[in-house]
């Protein structure tokens, strides 16, 4: 390790003994910054092992222990040395058997401890108690800037004392609960700290059992918190209730960028009052609304408001149930929106109408890059009219038509647009019903198609001659980067033109042929690549 700042050791399996050797080398190394030992099979003793060294050295800023299994005793050896440690500042611990007593020990070092600021105990089990302990320490310790709880079993009584203490806390700027259960009680609580915390950015409770009553907290903490800019509450139940006080709140907030309400049981009346805020708010950027059942009303007032608002440059809206009218006035919104540039449609019910309506609207909107459109009614003559549309179309990027998206005759015209289209880079047709012959347009076009890079056609119907047709494009395509022909039927043949396209293609990293009835023969000359 001489000279050495930097060494990553991840997933090589060294073991108690290679951490103890580690530990050794550090009593007397000088230059050692960063030590990644992720996922190496280093227990109790190995753990014990790089706590005591770190009593004595001066050097290591960054210590990586992710994936091992050092358990509470290596988390108390750990918390013993961070008492007197002043140099390390990033300690990741995520996924190591600590529990209740190693968290409590952590915990009472980071009142003394001056030098760490970021400590990860994602996927432990320190329980409520640890939870009370850290938000003990958290009153006092003036340097931690980033902590990660998620899923460590806290309930109420640890999100409590957590809220509690970020009420005195001037230092955290980032707390992730993820997959803890601190229920409406510690959502009311954490409402409460953050009318008055000044410093906290991101802030993640997903998953974790918070009802209307936490939501409306949250909401009305909204209106007057100015440092919050994140906020994820995937898998809640805010409600609709919920989902109209923070629109409430939207109005008047002018720090939060991004929204995280995925799978929060808003419904109609949540998305039309989000949707209504979006209209005077300029400071959100991204908003999940993924699986709230808004439907048509709610996609409607989302379009009226994508007409004047100029900030908002994500939306998701997967499984919505947003049909045709909805479908129609988002397209609409587009023609005159200038900043969204991703958004996603996925599992919705838009069809005949709303296709044709995003296929006027590609015709002038600048912005959009990505676009998602699964699972929605888009197969039929009609998407031949959207994908006519790509051809001119130079600003999207990413488009995805997966599962049971488009049938052969629409990806021969996807095929036609992609040998003149200009800017898509991933496209994603996997779990359709293409065919050899869809398969041979697509590789005529990628032998003129000089941008796309990623193509995923997993899960469809290519046979053996739809894989050495693609195997033949290979030979004179040089900006495909991946390929995922998993749950094909390449066969031995396919397999083999693909290893003889591989001799000259520079530029394809990744090919994935999951079970594609490939043989011996076909294995074997993917071998000898």
């Amino acid at each position: 390790m001489a000279g050495a700042t930097i060494l990553n050791l991840q997933d090589c399996k060294i073991g108690d003994d290679g951490a103890q050797a580690l530990a050794e080398a550090l009593k007397t190394n000088s230059t050692l910054t960063t030590l990644n030992l992720r996922n190496n099979s280093i227990g109790e003793d190995g753990g014990v092992a790089l706590a005591e060294v770190l009593k004595t050295n001066s050097t290591l800023t960054t210590l990586k222990l992710y994936n091992n299994s050092i358990g509470d005793n290596g988390g108390v050896a750990l918390a013993e040395a961070l008492k007197t440690n002043s140099t390390l500042t990033t300690l990741n611990l995520h996924s190591n058997k600590i529990e209740v007593n190693g968290g409590v020990a952590l915990a009472e070092a980071l009142k003394t401890n001056s030098s760490l600021t970021t400590l990860n105990l994602w996927s432990n089990s320190i329980g409520d108690n640890g939870g009370v302990a850290l938000a003990e320490a958290l009153k006092t310790n003036s340097t931690l800037t980033t902590l990660n709880l998620h899923n460590n079993k806290i309930e109420v009584n640890g999100g409590v004392a957590l809220a509690e203490a970020f009420k005195t806390n001037s230092t955290l700027t980032t707390l992730d609960l993820w997959g803890n259960s601190i229920g409406d009680n510690g959502g009311v609580v954490l409402a409460e700290a953050l009318k008055t915390n000044s410093n906290l950015t991101t802030l993640n409770l997903r998953n974790n059992s918070i009802g209307e009553d936490g939501g409306v907290a949250l909401a009305e903490a909204l209106k007057t918190n100015s440092t919050l800019t994140t906020l994820d509450l995937w898998g809640n139940s805010i409600g609709e209730d919920g989902g109209v006080a923070l629109a409430e709140a939207l109005k008047t907030n002018s720090t939060l960028t991004t929204l995280n309400l995925h799978s929060n049981k808003i419904e109609v009346n949540g998305g039309v009052a989000l949707a209504e805020a979006l209209k005077t708010n300029s400071t959100l950027i991204t908003l999940d609304l993924w699986g709230n059942s808004i439907r048509d009303n709610g996609g409607v007032v989302l379009a009226e408001a994508l007409k004047t608002n100029s900030t908002l440059t994500t939306l998701d809206l997967w499984g919505n149930s947003i049909g045709e009218n909805g479908g129609v006035a988002l397209a609409e919104a587009f023609k005159s929106n200038s900043t969204l540039t991703t958004l996603n449609l996925d599992g919705n019910s838009i069809w005949i109408k709303g296709l044709l309506a995003f296929s006027e609207a590609f015709k002038v909107n600048l912005t959009l890059t990505t676009l998602h459109l699964k699972r929605n009614n888009t197969t039929g003559n009609i998407a031949l009219v959207l994908l006519k549309s790509l051809e001119s179309k130079t600003t999207l990027t990413t488009l995805n038509l997966g599962y049971k998206s488009i049938e052969d005759d629409e990806a021969l015209a996807l095929c036609e647009a992609l040998k003149t289209n200009s800017s898509l880079i991933t496209l994603n047709l996997q779990s359709n019903t293409i065919d050899d012959n869809g398969a041979q347009a697509l590789a005529e076009a990628l032998k003129t198609n000089s941008t796309l890079t990623t193509l995923y056609l997993q899960n469809n119907s290519i046979g053996s001659n739809g894989a050495q047709a693609l195997a033949e494009a290979l030979k004179t395509n040089s900006t495909l980067t991946t390929l995922d022909l998993q749950n094909n039927s390449a066969g031995d043949n396919g397999a083999q033109a693909l290893s003889e396209a591989l001799k000259t293609n520079a530029t394809l990293t990744t090919l994935d042929l999951w079970h594609n009835s490939i043989g011996s023969n076909g294995a074997l000359a993917l071998a000898r690549h």
